[in-house]
Order: C-alpha cells, then structure tokens, then sequence
C-alpha cells in the first residue's frame, strides 16, 4: 500500500517540484577531482574503490540505474554497470563476502555511492525523510560508506528469501518485525550480523541497509558516475 503512495507522490512532486523553492540547504560538497586527490591523499581510506573490481564473486543489481524500483523512473544513467563505496567501507565489505563465500552465499548489491545530485532529486519528488534523505545533511551513499544488499546462492544466483523486496516502506521491512517465517527471520540475522561483526551500522527500518558508523567523517561526494569510471 505505501509503495503505491510513493508512486502517487513523486508523480505528484514531478510536476510542483520545479515550481517551489529549495526546501534544504546544500551542505559542502566535494565536485572536483583536485579536491578529492588531496582529500585522499592525506586519508587513504577514503579513495573510491568500484566494488567488482575490489571484491571477487561480488553480484549487481542496480535498481536505480532501472525502472525496477519504489520510484519507477530511472534515476541512474540507463546502463550504469559500476558503483563505488570508500576503501575503508568495501575492505569491510570484503570480508563480509569472505565470511559467505564459505557458506555458499554471496552479496548482491542494489546500491552504494549516490551522487549528491541524485539524492536532490529523490527529495524533489518525495520530501520525506521516512523514505529517502534530505539533501541539507547528505546522506551515507553520498558519502561512498553505506550500501543497500542481499544474500545470493552463488551456485545458482538466487536471493535467499528476506520477507520483502529492496525498498519495500512497509513495517515487514523493519528488523523488529518478528511475524515472519524463521527462514526469513534467519536470514536476516544472517546478514545482519555479518555486517554488523565487520564494522557495519544496521537501520532498523531497512534490513538491506548498512553503513558506517563514522559516517561523518567522509565528505559528501557528486561525482557522477561516469567520471568515477574514467578517472578509478
């Protein structure tokens, strides 16, 4: 029933958002390739890294760059086929694709680093922070340390049943939702204390989200996608 509003709403929000004014103040932002050089230069760890290439086995799912998404409008290039978190983010990750690999599970991911600018036009059509952030603070993504994923059968690529889909706004979602099979409860958990145990903060109404907890000490990025591609 949610996901149905929030189509209502940001084709609502499509047509009156360009019409009013800005109702955030943009944080500082890194947009230029120089800036982000020096900013790792004197922190290695917050360099770019493009998931594929930093973790074997890793699998894709890029609803943003589709139409398969609470949205269902692209808000991604069409095509997009690379995504990103910070090194001290997806080393993490790494060793969470480790832990499955030995299980016979790996991750698929549905999303990491958003471009500010994206994250912008969420808040146009939706403008509330139940369902995505507000551009004032930026978020996890925009900061390349948070990352939206699920557990895969790597022999057959299938996902292990979760309860609901990605980005699915009702409370079945919310980790204290308990009225649910125990294999989905226990996939849950899972997943949950993979990350959790390899440095990853939980949010308590997303069972696909995962960030980390120093967040903050890593610049909001708007990088397009492509750019990251030429210059990584």
């Amino acid at each position: 029933m949610r996901q149905s509003l929030l189509v209502i709403f940001s084709t609502c929000f499509f047509f009156l958002a360009s019409g009013q004014e800005k109702s955030y103040n943009r944080p500082p932002l890194t947009d230029k390739w120089d800036v982000y050089k020096k900013q790792v230069i004197a922190d290695s760890t917050k360099r770019m890294v493009e998931l594929k290439s930093f973790i074997p086995g890793i699998v894709y799912d890029l609803r943003y760059a589709t139409v398969n998404n609470f949205m269902k409008r692209l808000m991604y290039p069409a095509g997009t086929n690379t995504t990103y978190l910070r090194l001290a983010a997806a080393q993490n990750l790494l060793k969470v694709q480790q832990e499955l690999k030995e299980k016979g599970l790996g991750l698929k991911i549905y999303d990491a680093y958003r471009p500010y600018a994206v994250t912008v036009k969420f808040w146009e059509l939706i403008k509330d922070e139940r369902y995505v952030a507000n551009p004032s603070k930026g978020s996890g993504h925009n900061r390349g340390v948070a990352v939206d994923l699920t557990i895969i059968h790597l022999q057959t690529g299938k996902e292990l049943n979760m309860g609901t889909g990605f980005d699915n706004f009702s409370d079945t979602a919310h980790h204290s939702f308990t009225q649910l099979p125990e294999e989905v409860l226990q996939n849950r958990a899972l997943l949950k204390s993979l990350m959790e145990s390899n440095g990853f903060r939980s949010l308590d109404t997303e069972w696909w989200h995962y960030v980390l907890p120093e967040s903050g000490r890593f610049e909001v990025l708007d990088f397009e996608f492509r750019k990251l591609k030429k210059h990584l």
